[in-house]
């Protein structure tokens, strides 16, 4: 394995994407410690103006037309509307592929958005035996626009979405179910009493987290104003992520409110944060989900991206990881029922326990070891 690269590449559209490039970028660097693992964020303008222009319409679009972007979705996930969608991306990120390949000569390319992902197909078809091509879903349901022939082989969050490749006429041998990878941190155990010592808070009340993602959005004011009612004081952890503007706005309300708020923009802390918390209030980014399955969470889901993580909220409350509030009546009304029943967090803390994969980025850093032997054997990769 000395010789050879990987080349791993993101798309900072909100941050799951790039966190989950992160925590398989290192689980190969513990297996593979004389390996060079190079990381690319294929949405900055010096890697793809094109991908770097679509992030700039997405985030456009969340922030003042949320219904366009769902009827754009919709209309993607269709196979005729998914497919001119993906050759119009992969023809105008031809030339940016091409130019990673050169810089970094890589034996293995991972993707972990349909962005490159598409880039990587249009490559891997002109070049079939240049590298060997995956790509890690980051989503708890299939869409189209992840759908790529030429992909040597898909990591999945679950059994059904191998199930769904299949039917969309990907060989079996080419899908694996992993579940999304978290960092090596979310399968350690934490010391709750050192990390609530730590920030000066109550070993005696209740705590509550609330996340919106990297770009700090998911209804937190909502959320913070349902906690506000409630009456008897508690501890409410707060993290709003690159949103300024949010962060600025709760510290105002820390200062006014009879709980105990703490607030963070971005934070490296999150684990810690999961690991003392009763339950999270978040949207359901499939990252988020994955790390509070991982630390065995109870999660209060709402506000979603129209799209995947509404799909992603129905899947996660239906195994009972998670309630899903999908008005702010309802918010309100899980928010008081949580902070009160003992007995329904117990019973979402099992079923994350039994829907939890926290080794995904080590399983997935552990299949190139045999496949690339594979893949040499067949003489698909040549030797550098």
């Amino acid at each position: 394995m000395r010789e050879k690269h990987f080349l791993i590449i993101a798309a900072s559209i909100g941050s799951g994407h790039t966190k989950a490039a992160e925590a398989v970028a290192d689980a190969l660097k513990t297996r593979y410690p004389d390996v060079q693992i190079h990381t690319e964020d294929f949405t900055m303008w010096r890697v793809s103006w094109a991908t770097a222009f679509m992030k700039a319409c997405y985030l456009f679009m969340l922030r003042f037309i949320p219904n366009l972007y769902e009827l754009m979705y919709r209309f993607t996930g269709g196979r005729s509307g998914g497919l001119s969608v993906q050759s119009l991306i992969s023809a105008f990120t031809a030339r940016d592929i091409a130019a990673l390949v050169k810089k970094y000569h890589p034996k293995a390319v991972i993707c972990t958005h349909p962005f490159p992902a598409g880039a990587a197909s249009w490559r891997k078809k002109r070049h079939p035996e240049e590298f060997l091509y995956a790509t890690v879903i980051t989503d708890y349901s299939v869409h189209q626009m992840w759908i790529y022939p030429n992909a040597d082989c898909y990591f999945v969050a679950r059994e059904e979405m191998k199930t769904d490749l299949i039917a969309a006429g990907l060989p079996p041998e080419k899908v694996f179910v992993t579940g999304i990878p978290v960092t090596s941190k979310f399968h350690q155990r934490e010391n709750k009493e050192a990390i609530v010592e730590s920030l000066g808070l109550s070993q005696e009340r209740k705590t509550v987290l609330l996340m919106g993602g990297g770009l700090g959005i998911g209804g937190l004011d909502a959320a913070l104003l349902a906690l506000e009612n409630v009456p008897a004081p508690i501890q409410i952890l707060v993290v709003t992520g690159k949103n300024e503007k949010l962060r600025l706005r709760v510290d105002k309300l820390a200062s006014s409110s009879h709980h105990t708020i703490l607030v963070w923009g971005y934070s490296a802390r999150v684990r810690e944060f999961m690991a003392i918390s009763d339950f999270i209030i978040t949207k359901p980014g499939a990252l988020t989900i994955s790390e509070a399955l991982s630390a065995e969470l109870p999660m209060l889901l709402h506000d979603p991206i129209p799209g995947p993580e509404t799909e992603n909220a129905v899947y996660i409350a239906r195994k009972g990881a998670a309630v899903w509030a999908n008005s702010e009546e309802k918010l309100t009304k899980a928010i008081s029922r949580l902070l009160s029943s003992e007995e329904e967090l117990a019973a979402m803390r099992a079923a994350a326990h039994e829907m939890k994969k926290p080794y995904a980025a080590r399983d997935i850093a552990e299949f190139f070891a045999e496949a690339f032997e594979k893949f040499s054997d067949l003489k698909k990769i040549h030797g550098r």
